[in-house]
């Protein structure tokens, strides 16, 4: 029969393919000759024979179905023409793709929220810092204002001479509102020496307390370097200082060999290698001083110099050069600060912890005479302004008349 020829065929066409594959190919690749079709002359080809067969073919294919087949890939494209036949493999694989691509989708999700959740967190977090933040600011400017206001109350700042004018810098306001802090630490460790002399603390507890005054005494001198930076005028002039302690004023501080004049008269039990020591600290101290106070009157002479000379071409320049010198001025004080801190340091080397302390408390209540002086000339009656205003227009008045009168005398 022309279909048992048909099959043969494709059967010898590749032996290891399976009865249906083959016989589609066979069809496929080897056309069938003039007469496969219409052998007995008949007009039409009859398929019921090809079906059977491709059945029973299915029926072994469901036999073999733990064998992976051959022709996966290209039988279910071939099978496709009948729709008799429903393909397994071909049904599965798109309900799988769909279920790995809805897995992916799922967990792009899930990062996502993940995401926006940790964002939402550091963004509650950074707003409860910036509140804490503000808060914390608002505290401290409600105590610096406090401050300010004691300081002013007690005449300590701007030497009691009232609120800063207009021309005061923010660094100059600044250090001022530390250096009254500062002055209340240092009544504090004043109080604290004073106690321990008193109740005879051994020489390691005295030196506890010594220590923390050295810190404190330092302490100045890095608050006055900060704002020699931002206005050395302010601290040349000691506005910051009381009026009477302005009085005394080298170069935005004390004169260390003054100091020492001080503390040798007040000193008592000292060894012949102490004074020797004291007194050469002293000597030391009044040549650096002399040293850097002629600096000072040079750089003086020299801004007065390029201030005074008329500008050969731009004033600008003139002016440049000028802000130049002052900028110096910052060196000077930063080099007497050097001497004081050093003198204080060598006083401690050479004193014993107890003379030490004796020194410091010697120093604190030297200038706090000199602050608490300061306060009552501020606050003294106002009848007393108007007689000493008085007095002092009738002396001025009778140092005219003598004046003249000398003058008029040499003729």
């Amino acid at each position: 029969m022309a279909n048992h020829r048909v099959i043969s065929e494709a059967t010898n066409h590749n032996h290891n393919h399976h009865l249906s594959y083959s016989l589609l190919h066979g069809l496929n690749n080897n056309p069938p000759p003039p007469g496969f079709i219409n052998q007995d002359g008949s007009s039409s080809f009859d398929f019921g024979e090809l079906e059977e067969a491709i059945v029973l073919q299915g029926v072994k294919y469901r036999n073999d179905e733990a064998k992976p087949p051959l022709f996966a890939g290209g039988g279910a494209t071939t099978l496709e023409m009948f729709p008799s036949w429903p393909i397994r493999t071909h049904q599965t694989l798109p309900t799988r793709k769909a279920t790995t691509s809805g897995k992916q989708l799922d967990a792009k999700t899930l990062r996502r929220l993940a995401q926006n959740r940790e964002a939402a967190r550091k963004s509650r977090l950074r707003k409860k810092a910036y509140v804490q933040q503000l808060e914390s600011s608002r505290i401290k400017l409600s105590q610096l204002e406090q401050e300010l206001q004691r300081a002013r109350s007690q005449g300590l700042f701007m030497g009691g001479c009232g609120p800063p004018g207009p021309n005061i810098t923010s660094g100059a306001a600044i250090f001022d509102m530390e250096y009254g802090r500062w002055l209340e630490d240092d009544n504090r460790h004043m109080s604290e020496i004073r106690t321990g002399l008193q109740a005879h603390l051994s020489d390691n507890d005295l030196r506890l307390i010594v220590d923390g005054y050295i810190a404190h005494f330092d302490e100045i001198f890095r608050l006055k370097a900060v704002a020699a930076k931002a206005d050395v005028f302010h601290l040349i002039i000691g506005t910051w200082m009381s009026p009477a302690e302005r009085c005394f004023i080298w170069m935005a501080g004390f004169r260390p060999s003054d100091l020492i004049k001080i503390l040798v008269t007040q000193m008592d039990l000292l060894t012949e290698q102490q004074l020797m020591g004291i007194y050469s600290l002293q000597h030391s101290s009044q040549q650096a001083e002399e040293a850097l106070s002629q600096g000072l009157d040079q750089l003086q002479q020299s801004l007065i110099d390029t201030l005074a000379a008329s500008p050969v071409i731009d004033g600008m320049q003139q002016m440049a050069v000028a802000l130049g010198k002052i900028s110096n001025l910052e060196g000077f004080i930063r080099q007497a600060d050097n001497l004081r801190q050093q003198t204080v340091h060598q006083l401690r080397r050479i004193l014993t912890v107890r003379q030490a302390a004796r020194c410091f408390l010697v120093i604190g209540e030297y200038y706090g005479r000199l602050r608490a002086l300061s306060s009552l000339w501020l606050s003294r009656p106002r009848e007393t302004l108007i007689s000493d205003e008085t007095s002092c227009q009738t002396t001025t008045d009778l140092q005219i008349v003598q004046s003249s009168r000398n003058h008029f005398s040499n003729f």
